[in-house]
């Protein structure tokens, strides 16, 4: 059954047309709830919520759009909630913790952990506004049309956040490389040292 059908069915208090609804997208959701967040347990709690809304706000879904954009746009909206909601209360001072990231630039080995980390470490310094349509572009592969649909923006700004997203991203990158490490980074932008 298509995607619409399914959706008219759930609708209609259908319970297994909502799980096979979850089985086509829980996946997909959940990888990209990581690669905005960086914490899998945070990804699946925010899959889960997803669904949640998914199942409950069923009756408002309007085929407009594809089913996907309407689900990735309930997830992107939960995920930009939870980004302020966990920086507000990001309170710990940095020399708290104990450094245990270690300086080193990343190589161009695609498997180097060293670039992953720096990845993830840049997109996690990325604006909302920027990192949503660059993960949802470069990692989960919509077209600039569809993220437009799933974050409600024209299609222009669409692919100006994209555009500077990922000069951001290359900029932060470009830095990792040259030695530079984001958590010393980060440190000096909190206490004001140079």
């Amino acid at each position: 059954m298509d995607e619409q059908g399914l959706i008219r069915r759930v609708q209609d208090g259908d319970e297994e047309a909502f799980a096979q609804i979850m089985g086509l997208y829980k996946d997909r959701i959940v990888n990209y709830l990581y690669q905005f967040s960086g914490d899998y347990q945070k990804a699946v709690d925010l899959a889960q919520e997803t669904f949640l809304r998914v199942y409950f706000k069923a009756g408002r879904y309007r085929p407009i759009a594809p089913l996907s954009s309407w689900i990735y746009a309930i997830a992107s909206n939960l995920a930009k909630t939870e980004c302020r909601r966990s920086r507000r209360m990001a309170t710990v001072s940095l020399e708290d913790i104990p450094n245990s990231f270690s300086s080193g630039a990343y190589s161009d080995d695609p498997a180097d952990p060293g670039l992953v980390r720096n990845l993830h470490e840049a997109l996690d310094e990325l604006h909302p506004r920027y990192r949503v349509p660059v993960v949802l572009k470069d990692m989960e592969g919509f077209s600039q049309e569809e993220i437009a649909r799933i974050i409600k923006r024209p299609v222009g700004t669409v692919k100006a956040r994209i555009s500077r997203g990922r000069e951001q991203l290359r900029r932060k990158l470009e830095k990792a490389r040259e030695g530079g490490s984001f958590a010393a980074e980060n440190e000096v932008r909190e206490h004001g040292r140079a």
